[in-house]
Parts: structure tokens; C-alpha cells; sequence
């Protein structure tokens, strides 16, 4: 069977659009948090989420002193704030160390298939999938493990994807000191799958494209690679 290609689901991002449709509804490009939101620690967050999500499972009717459940609320505090919601916290923003592009390399750099691992702020239920990404240097190049853990970074938040691809271009733009970077996410949202609807095979796509990338033949370029097995 002939593999579906990336480009067909993708709609490129115009960081000035407010309203993709009825249900991503977007006011900003950055992830909304309010005045206060590092004032508790991460192990004061912890402590008051695990209470809350105590109350949560009770109210569900679950029996905690079972010894499969008694943990729980802790597991869940610990890996909201630690693990899959870290990227809310500026302190772990990925430090990028650039280097001399002392080969001269003029072409396009393209790091593909970077498996993310994110949230829908919409119901908190996992989005999972692949980001591409590529840019033309301006002197300085990036290794090549710091373009994965920026597109974690930004992942290990509640997301729409819209959002999300949108910061990992923005975020490459101001490391790289260029505007010739390129993002393409192609990802299942569980939100979809596991509830409401329950479609299972659906995919969706989006892009940013700046600089050079919203040129066609560099666009077509990079996405006739990401599609090349």
C-alpha cells in the first residue's frame, strides 16, 4: 500500500490567524498561564495536587486503601508536574549551544521524525506523533539533540497543536538567529480517538513555514523529503 503523504493533512499556520474552527479557538501563541503560576514550587505543586486528585478518584467512588490505588494520587501529582506538564516551567527551556558552520553548509538541514509526546488542553488526554523540522543556517548551526529536546520542551505542556507548532518554529527562529526554519507535526489526538467521536485512524497535520520555507520549491523540497522513506 502507497504511504499517505504527510503534505496531503497539513495546513500551514499564519501566526496572525485567531480562528481555526469551531473548537481551536486560539488568542495567543503563547501557552496561557497566569501572573502566579511559579510562586509554589514543583513540590508544593505536588503536594497540593495529589490532595485534589485524591478527592477526584474518591468522588469517582474508588476504593484508595486498596493497595493498587493508594499511590495513585501521589503517581499522578508527581508526573503532572514533573514529567509531562515540565514544560511549563522556564527553568527547564533547553539551553542551545550553536556552533560555527565551519563547513560552509548552505543547504537545508532537515532532522525528521522526532516522536513528541504531548497533552489536549481540552480534555487532558495524550497527543502523540512525529515533528519534522529544518532550517537554513545564518553562520551557526545546532546539535542536533537540542532540536528534540525543544520539541519536548514545548510538548510537555496542555497543547493545542496549532500552538505547539507554532513555538517550535518561533523558538528555532530565535535560537538560530534566522527566519529560514521550517515545522511540519503529524499527530493522533486521543481526544478524538478514545472519546467523543472514536475515530481511530485519523491524523492531523500543521506547519510553519518561515523565511525561505514559504518559497514553494523550498517547501516542496523539504516535504518531498520528510515523505521519502
Amino acid at each position: 500500500m502507497r504511504q499517505k503523504e504527510i503534505s496531503l493533512n497539513i495546513r500551514p499556520i499564519n501566526p496572525l490567524d485567531e480562528e481555526f474552527d469551531d473548537d481551536h479557538i486560539v488568542t495567543s501563541w503563547n501557552t496561557p498561564l497566569r501572573e502566579d503560576a511559579f510562586v509554589l514550587s514543583d513540590d508544593e505543586k505536588v503536594e497540593q495536587i495529589e490532595k485534589h486528585f485524591r478527592e477526584i478518584m474518591e468522588i469517582l467512588g474508588l476504593d484508595l486503601t486498596d493497595d493498587s490505588l493508594n499511590g495513585t494520587p501521589h503517581r499522578v501529582a508527581k508526573m503532572y508536574v514533573k514529567e509531562v506538564f515540565s514544560g511549563l516551567n522556564p527553568k527547564n527551556r533547553p539551553v542551545a549551544k550553536l556552533f560555527e558552520n565551519k563547513y560552509k553548509y548552505d543547504q537545508m538541514l532537515v532532522e525528521k521524525d522526532i516522536t513528541f509526546y504531548s497533552h489536549c488542553e481540552h480534555h487532558f488526554v495524550p497527543i502523540y506523533g512525529k515533528a519534522h523540522v529544518a532550517y537554513f543556517s545564518s553562520g551557526k548551526v545546532i546539535g542536533l539533540s537540542k532540536i528534540n529536546r525543544i520539541v519536548q520542551y514545548f510538548a510537555k505542556r496542555p497543547q493545542v497543536q496549532e500552538r505547539l507548532t507554532v513555538q517550535i518554529g518561533k523558538e528555532l527562529q530565535r535560537i538560530l538567529g534566522t527566519e529560514h526554519v521550517g515545522v511540519v507535526m503529524d499527530a493522533n489526538h486521543m481526544c478524538v480517538a478514545s472519546r467523543g467521536v472514536g475515530d481511530t485512524n485519523s491524523k492531523t497535520g500543521t506547519a510553519f513555514f518561515g523565511g525561505k520555507f514559504s518559497e514553494e520549491t523550498f517547501k516542496r523540497e523539504f516535504l518531498n523529503y520528510i515523505n521519502n522513506k
